[in-house]
């Protein structure tokens, strides 16, 4: 068997994962809409809350349901897509390896021109984690468990904070001199002179900086994402899910487990001092106390199991008759994973950007921009479920596994003969 051969035709697909895959979507578009998509404008009008306690409610709502925990999902879903592919690949006697190192430069092309509209996409950041399985493909389980463990800790943060203390101790005031109000009368170009590219330049020059931060600073948001890959590459090779409709207790034991440890873990938080973990944007201007990182870590590790809640109570319901037919709209949603997600920021890009609506819609409260939210992902699961009526693949499905191959694949079902 030659490498040039391709594992891109259509096999048996496991729905629920589609369906997961959608239903972590609809939490990623909601608490992005809360967000305004990381893009700030000023609003025209500042439109009154009609019913503010609801407001309220949305909010709270993104902040302990949605925020950080669906996405986990998704990221999840990427490390067990990963051994799907190298393991449907290895059966039919192909090494994988090289095309999905390919694969993972596509994406990360894919996700560089997507931060161009919105600096909240996270495709660029998946393709650099995703270089990094390939070789831990092969590394036994437990070690794979052990890695994700030491990072979900914070052990990248321990390091860092280590070593920003040291030079916390030793940094000289160097602020002095400069105007911060100064500074802040001076708009942005993006702001003073709104265009898609004075946007686009904004965010690569200034918000790029911060995403770096964000993944791989003090917050370390990105270790958490990679340990989700790991963990959906330990999940993938124990052939969970291809079992999952057989085992039903164990699925209920699990969803047991996952709530019971988020409520261990809130219980820990509150009995521990209040801190503001904001200050790990700025660990050169404050000193990292060990409780600081001790409530972080627990902030990871809470919301992991909280997706885990969320991932197993999906997946119960999905087995049940009542409810489970309806939850399968959202498969082709989650087959079209790819497409679906760059066209949430694409949209949010223009509802909040400058040089488009966002003097508009960056004045909507919370409650509109949820229902708002709602409307574009209902409106994505028609469409998906239209377009696959008629294709094998959503558009940017079919282009990056076209590209992957450097070879046009099949597009258009072939409609059957009578």
């Amino acid at each position: 068997m030659t490498e040039t051969k391709s594992i891109s035709s259509p096999l048996k697909r496991i729905t629920v994962l589609d369906a997961l895959r959608g239903f972590a979507l609809l939490g990623v578009v909601l608490i992005h809409m809360l967000q305004n998509f990381g893009i700030y404008s000023i609003p025209s009008d500042q439109s009154e809350p009609l019913f503010p306690a609801l407001d309220e409610a949305i909010q709270w709502i993104g902040r302990n349901i949605i925020m950080g925990r669906f996405i986990n999902i998704f990221a999840f879903l990427f490390g067990l897509s990963f051994f799907i592919q190298m393991d449907s690949a290895a059966k039919k006697g192909i090494d994988f390896r090289k095309r999905f190192v390919w694969r993972m430069f596509i994406l990360l092309v894919i996700g560089v021109i997507a931060h161009s509209f919105y600096s909240l996409e996270i495709l660029s950041v998946y393709a650099v984690f995703g270089l990094l399985m390939i070789p831990l493909y092969k590394i036994k389980n437990w070690v794979l468990v052990l890695l994700a463990c030491l990072l979900l800790i914070g052990t990248p943060r321990i390091i860092q904070a280590t070593i920003s203390n040291s030079e916390y101790s030793e940094q000289v005031d160097v602020t002095a001199g400069n105007d911060p109000e100064q500074e802040e009368n001076v708009a942005p170009e993006y702001i003073a002179n709104p265009s898609f590219l004075n946007s686009a330049e904004y965010h690569y020059s200034e918000r790029f900086q911060g995403k770096l931060n964000y993944q791989f600073g003090l917050i370390g948001r990105g270790y958490v994402t990679f340990a989700l890959f790991l963990l959906g590459l330990v999940v993938g090779r124990i052939r969970f899910f291809e079992s999952v409709d057989n085992n039903k207790k164990r699925n209920d034991f699990l969803l047991l487990g996952f709530t019971s440890g988020v409520l261990i873990v809130n219980w820990i938080q509150s009995i521990l001092p209040e801190v503001n973990t904001r200050q790990l944007f700025n660990p050169e201007e404050n000193y990292i106390s060990q409780t600081l990182l001790t409530v972080q870590a627990l902030d990871d590790i809470g919301l992991v199991l909280f997706s885990g809640a969320l991932t197993m109570g999906f997946i119960i319901i999905y087995q049940t008759e009542i409810v489970g037919k309806y939850l399968d709209v959202l498969s082709p949603y989650g087959r079209m994973g790819l497409t679906n997600y760059l066209m949430q920021g694409l949209i949010g890009s223009f509802l909040f950007s400058m040089w488009a609506f966002g003097p508009t819609f960056s004045g909507w409260n919370p409650t509109k921009l949820f229902l708002l939210g709602i409307v574009i992902y209902v409106a994505q699961i028609i469409f998906s479920k239209f377009w696959l009526k008629h294709f094998l693949y959503g558009p940017l499905e079919w282009l990056w596994r076209s590209a992957t191959y450097l070879k046009q694949q099949p597009f258009r079902k072939r409609k059957a003969r009578k």
